[in-house]
């Protein structure tokens, strides 16, 4: 039975609203109109499919049951894993799911029992009914009696072909075929087609050769649509495409012979944008009107990318495009209808209200007739919702124009993102569609409704401002402000709270032409040019360095005498000067390292992050409370020896943790990168930093560059470059302190479980962004099972990867820049050479000036050289085997482990990715490449790191640049962990040592333990996302490490056993090598523990080391502890001198102290991994249970 009116609340009255009267008793007339239209609605037959997929959408697990069926047993190809997926969601709650798939779900559960891969097609048939209505059959069989079905009762319809993802321009070309099919049919007189579907994947800071790209591409398909008397309307994507798609749509309809043809153009009510959009277009369609062309038609939507816009904000550190709330979206939607429905306007523009609330259209429909526009104005809504309102509608304003997606029954699983939108709303309370089954019968939703359209009414006023973008971000203006003054006071200046700099955004005006002046710049740039001369001039010899050397030891010192909230805010002013000097920064990045303006933005972004995040860090350094009774003691001189493919961001990150750490710094480039240095070095300087503080040494490879970094008055040397690099300069000098991010050769898995079009688009650019010069770069694929014989997976890549533009930085719409060392060895070999059994199924080619088009090598087994060498160029190799266990095994293989990615939609499948993978960085569902300062602090395992380093840009990383020294007279109190929390082993350990302690032993034994408890609770124990996103989660984890432990002879006992019992809590093997023979209690417990106990003199000690330095073994960890009037620097010459320097050793050799960070983290490694939180911007946490 329907409801009574339900009368207008009064609360809105005149005072309170800011809406004029007019429109305000339209509102009203519509709720009257709406209230008939819902009770009309009421008995109009309801699909049978409609009340089905209502009646799963009302539960609380019906839209997570959806939409994990869709995604999980209706997209897979491979219908095993469909199979298995569905058996799975089997085991859940089935009682709100219609009979005939709850019964498919039942058998489900006993599938493997029975044809699994019959239930499976039985359960996506079902399913597809009840979805039918949403999307359409697009082949021909289909879609002649689908149309006419749906035309029925006078609708006209707007057909959208769905497809692939477009990821390069095979499929572009295929699109637009099918889409000119599309027009060329009698049946078809309504198309949507959108720019990316022509254009594919580009740079987005190529906007204008973008722009020519996508008018060249779909002009003829607007001449063939006015030729066969077909509307083309031009859909709206995300706010990215904002500026792109109006640019594109005017430049069509600017050409000569298109004056005359109306064609469609979207904006989306969600954005403060829009309003400016439709006045500049209408301005535009008035001229055009006036020079005697066709008027245009505005289809005005609510949006339907909010998800997606949620996401792409919190990624990049930018603020939301959309207005703030669905109230505020109503509002807009309402104002740009009434802005836009005057006799004069609508000379120029045709209006489309679409939308499916009842109370917006019938607004729309009194504000139609009371401007008396009503042949200028048509109602449309999605096909499929709301069937029995569509009708009743439609008898009122004479015909609808129906939205109707359609897709190929073969590749149903492409219309996923647009049934999880549809999905959605359905649920979304939020969203009039939910409450649209009981909006008739249900006195309570339609006043929800009715108090909803009158909120935003009253909101309306036609006479405010127009909106502003949400987006305010200006690169010309900041390149016109400079570097800002120093506010506030030390105290404030040296303790920022830190945030991630956010990348400039392309999709603003501005910025786009500072990137278009910076390009301009980049081929005659001379940008370095007379410091790296000067600098040349100046240390070429090894006197010179002497001096330099000898200069910078006295700038540490005094730059150690400062107070270290003056050294932090010293380096949260570098990171504001570089932020000023952004533009200048690309500018020679692209043009001494041939970085794309894509690539090198956000470099310059990630230098900013180190210096506000070490200036942090520094802090901790001096926090009694965090050394917990030790004490960080600076060096004086660091050698930052930094790369070429990272010209900006790595030398930054070393020169800030030094000077964070207190040391003074010498910035020693490689040679392709010495511009770049220098530019950099300048920063330092106009932000306050001495010269000798941070000098420059552009020097190249040869005797000189060997003195700077083995001269005994160089502490450190922070190298990131090739393994090979750091096993040179280990040979120079065996006990250099060397601490190094080095190879990486990184894989991506793809398991038949994972979306095709998201992983391709991934891997394409882990592979060829930056021409594959990354070290964290993608140079191999591994494909698991049914995925490695996909022959979507092999079309798309091979398309992606030769659609990319290779190019110059100075073209912006290059994607695969230069080859920086043309003539390197390995590369070449990359590049040309195949291996035994081995077949390119895309060629590189060399087209010049250092650039290569990408190249796909087919046909990699593994153990071959392709499979363990690392390649500095645009190539990618496919590896093909049948399980994952088998592509884990490959990846570990490999003699280093920097970064690693899967991809995947199956939580057992990453739970065993994440137990078996050996790398330092993991990427789930994402790409590879571009960590972030804190978010993904960087660094390898295995040959990819060098030294007892940890990551760079996590929270230990400065650590490793001092020496750490006991400080037992620290007074300051630690949070220090009950003995009941301590973990067994660790308390059986203190209790077996106990009788053999001094009372002062035993309680520096019991401070540590309880400080180590404290510090695994909050910190090494536990998974860390600092981030707290929602769409990507970001975990820092401690995974244990294999530690050989050796106690010298004269180590105190408690010194021992306090090591142990850190290396205990830590739980991973440990060797210990004695000289000195344990009580009786304790041996017998270590034994206990499976702790291998070897007691040997030192003689015996050094030829054990010796030959695990040369045993090929990969990341081994040695803790060496000595008597307390030992110092850690006679350990380490003396541990150096036996390992003959291997890098594969890392020594730890410092003083034995309470500090839980110091003693924990020899017996653990850092690993960060980084998962894509969502489908579309719906919540999916695949690790929920796993992180």
């Amino acid at each position: 039975m329907a409801n009574t009116a339900v009368p207008t609340p009064s609360h809105h009255d005149s005072n309170a609203r800011r809406c004029p009267d007019d429109l305000w008793a339209l509102g009203e007339r519509a709720i009257i109109r709406a209230r008939r239209w819902a009770d009309e609605s009421a008995h109009e037959p309801t699909p049978q499919s409609a009340k089905l997929l209502s009646r799963i959408l009302a539960d609380p697990d019906g839209l997570t049951f959806t939409t994990r069926f869709v995604d999980d047993v209706v997209r897979p190809a491979d219908l095993d894993v469909a199979s298995a997926a569905m058996k799975r969601l089997s085991a859940g709650r089935k009682s709100f799911l219609p009979p005939a798939l709850a019964a498919a779900m039942g058998l489900g559960s006993t599938a493997s029992l029975l044809a699994p891969r019959m239930v499976t097609a039985t359960a996506r048939r079902v399913f597809r009914e009840i979805v039918g209505d949403l999307v359409v059959d697009a082949t021909d069989k289909g879609l002649g009696p689908a149309l006419a079905r749906l035309r029925k009762g006078g609708h006209r319809l707007n057909v959208n072909l769905l497809g692939e993802a477009v990821l390069g321009e095979k499929e572009a070309a295929h699109r637009l075929a099918e889409v000119s099919r599309l027009v060329t049919r009698e049946d078809v007189d309504y198309v949507s087609i959108k720019v990316s579907a022509v254009t594919g994947p580009h740079n987005p800071w190529g906007f204008e050769e973008v722009v020519d790209h996508g008018v060249s591409a779909l002009l003829p398909l607007y001449r063939l649509a006015r030729d066969n008397g077909t509307f083309l309307n031009l859909d709206m994507e995300d706010y990215k495409d904002l500026d792109l798609t109006i640019a594109v749509f005017t430049a069509i309809l600017d050409q000569p012979d298109m004056r005359g043809y109306e064609a469609g153009i979207v904006l989306q009510a969600y954005l403060p944008d829009s309003l400016g959009a439709l006045q500049r277009l209408q301005e535009w369609a008035r001229a055009r009107v006036d020079a005697g062309g066709s008027r245009i038609k505005v289809r005005i939507v609510k949006g339907a990318n909010l998800s997606m816009e949620r996401v792409d904000a919190e990624i990049h550190g930018w603020e939301l495009t959309t207005w703030s709330s669905k109230q505020a979206t109503d509002t807009n939607y309402k104002r740009m209808l009434s802005w836009a429905m005057t006799p004069e306007r609508t000379r120029a523009i045709r209006l489309g209200v679409a939308g499916q609330n009842v109370f917006d259209i019938a607004f729309a429909y009194e504000l139609r007739a009371a401007r008396g526009v009503e042949d200028s104005v048509e109602f449309e809504m999605l096909s499929g919702m709301a069937t029995g309102i569509q009708e009743v509608v439609r008898r009122d304003v004479g015909s609808l124009l129906l939205y109707v997606p359609v897709v190929n029954p073969r590749e149903f699983d492409v219309a996923i993102s647009y049934l999880v939108r549809r999905l959605e709303e359905n649920a979304a309370p939020e969203n009039f569609m939910s409450g649209v089954f009981d909006i008739a019968t249900n006195e309570d939703v339609f006043a929800r409704e009715r108090d909803r359209f009158l909120a935003a009414l009253s909101d309306v006023d036609p006479d405010a401002p127009l909106p502003v973008p949400n987006r305010v971000q200006d690169r010309l203006a900041e390149r016109e402000a400079g570097v800002g003054t120093e506010r506030g006071s030390l105290a404030e200046r040296a303790r920022r709270p830190f945030a991630s700099e956010a990348d400039s955004d392309p999709a603003l005006a501005a910025n786009r032409q500072w990137a278009r002046d910076i390009a301009a710049a980049i081929p005659t740039s001379t940008r370095g040019v007379e410091a790296v001369r000067a600098g040349e001039q100046a240390l070429s010899s090894s006197e010179a360095i002497d001096g330099l050397i000898k200069a910078s030891a006295k700038a540490a010192r005094d730059w150690q005498a400062l107070a270290p909230e003056e050294r932090a805010a010293a380096l949260h002013r570098v990171g504001d000067v570089l932020a000023a000097r952004r533009g200048e920064l690309i500018e020679v990045a692209g043009s001494e390292a041939g970085k794309t303006i894509d690539q090198a933005d956000p470099e310059v972004s990630e230098a900013i992050d180190f210096c506000h995040h070490y200036a942090n860090a520094s802090l901790q350094l001096a926090d009694e409370a965090y050394m917990a009774g030790a004490r960080f003691v600076p060096v004086d001189v660091t050698v930052v020896a930094s790369p070429w493919n990272f010209p900006v961001a790595i030398p930054v990150g070393g020169v800030a943790a030094a000077l964070a750490a207190g040391s003074s710094v010498i910035l020693k480039p490689a040679p392709p990168a010495k511009r770049c240095a220098a530019e950099l070095v300048a920063a330092f300087h106009e932000a306050g930093l001495p010269r000798e503080l941070v000098a420059l040494a552009p020097l190249d490879d040869g005797d000189v560059s060997r003195h700077l970094v083995t001269h005994e008055g160089v502490d450190r040397v922070i190298l990131t470059g090739s393994y090979d690099t750091a096993r040179l300069f280990r040979s120079w000098k065996p006990d250099m302190h060397l601490l190094g991010e080095t190879s990486g050769k990184n894989a991506i898995i793809v398991t038949p479980s994972a979306d095709p079009d998201l992983a391709v688009r991934d891997i394409v650019h882990s592979a060829f962004a930056h021409a594959g010069q990354k070290c964290s770069a993608s140079s191999l694929l591994i494909l698991v099972g049914s995925a490695g014989h996909s022959s979507r997976i092999a079309r798309q890549l091979v398309d992606a990867a030769a659609s990319l533009r290779v190019g110059l930085p100075s073209s912006l719409d290059s994607q695969v820049g230069p080859v920086v060392v043309p003539d390197d060895e390995k590369a070449v070999r990359g590049l040309t050479t195949l291996g035994e059994g081995e077949h390119w199924v895309l060629k590189p080619r060399y087209l010049g000036d250092g650039l290569w088009t990408p190249g796909i090598r087919a046909g990699v087994v593994p153990g071959s050289e392709f499979h363990l060498t690392e390649y500095f160029a645009p190539v990618l190799g496919v590896m093909r085997v049948d399980t994952l266990e088998d592509a884990i095994d490959a990846v570990n293989e490999v003699d280093y482990g920097l970064t690693s990615g899967l991809h995947t939609l199956d939580s057992a499948e990453l739970a065993t990715w994440l137990e078996g993978i050996e790398a330092g960085n993991l990427y789930v569902n994402r790409g590879i490449t571009g960590a972030i300062v804190r978010r993904q602090p960087f660094g390898g395992w295995k040959r990819s790191a060098i030294g007892s380093t940890t990551k760079a840009g996590g929270p230990s990383y400065l650590l490793g640049l001092g020496d750490i020294e006991s400080d037992r007279g620290a007074t300051a109190a630690v949070e220090a962990a009950n003995a009941e929390t301590l973990a067994p082993s660790v308390l059986a350990l203190s209790g077996a040592v106990a009788p053999h302690l001094s009372e002062d032993e035993a309680a520096e034994l019991t401070r540590a333990v309880r400080a180590d408890a404290a510090a695994w609770a909050c910190d090494y124990g536990v998974n860390r996302d600092v981030t707290g996103m929602a769409c990507e989660r970001n975990v820092l984890r401690y995974r244990p490490t294999p530690v050989l432990v050796r106690a010298g002879s004269g180590t105190p006992l408690v010194d021992t056993v306090r090591v142990l019992a850190a290396g205990l809590l830590a739980g991973g093997p440990i060797g210990l090598s004695v000289a000195d023979t344990l009580p009786q209690p304790v041996l017998e417990l270590l034994e206990s523990l499976d702790i291998e106990v070897t007691v040997e003199d030192a003689s015996s000690w050094e030829s054990r080391l010796s030959m695990v330095a040369n045993s090929g073994g990969l990341g081994m960890r040695v803790r060496v502890l000595g008597p307390r009037d030992e110092t850690s620097a006679q350990r380490w010459a003396h541990a150096s001198r036996a390992s003959s320097g291997s890098p594969d050793v890392a020594l730890y050799t410092g003083d034995v102290t309470s500090c839980p960070h110091a003693e924990l983290l020899p017996f653990l490694r850092e690993q960060a991994v980084s998962i894509t939180n969502h489908r579309f911007g719906t919540p999916l946490d695949l690790a929920q249970e796993l992180l």
